[in-house]
């Protein structure tokens, strides 16, 4: 989640998400209030530990076989630059409806 996002679901401004991450400890209201907006618990956030989601990862992981050689695929059945363009259409469709939704709000309002 971008810490603008955090932000203004918090009420907060972005500048005070990113001190609240420098900083060595945060209140407990606070992380309470951060944990909820991210769904999780506040006691998942005191004792997180990068090193154990690796481990996690790494033992739950299965490769339907006896070896994770097949894990990485270094031959993909598509062209990544497809699926690029693929996101790209799907992100200028979604910003062209927006658009359109706008300039019917813009048109209600100068009827009025």
């Amino acid at each position: 989640m971008k810490q603008e996002t955090l932000a203004e679901q918090l009420g907060i401004s972005q500048q005070a998400i990113s001190k609240m991450e420098q900083s060595e400890q945060v209140e407990d209201l606070t992380l309470d209030r951060i944990a909820k907006v991210l769904g999780i618990s506040s006691e998942a956030i005191r004792k997180f530990n990068e090193d154990s989601i690796f481990n996690v990862i790494s033992n739950t992981f299965t490769s339907h076989d006896n070896s994770t050689l097949n894990a990485v695929n270094y031959f993909p059945t598509f062209n990544p630059i497809d699926k690029i363009v693929e996101l790209y259409d799907a992100l200028l469709k979604s910003e062209k409806e927006k658009i359109a939704l706008l300039e019917k709000v813009i048109e209600k309002l100068e009827k009025k």
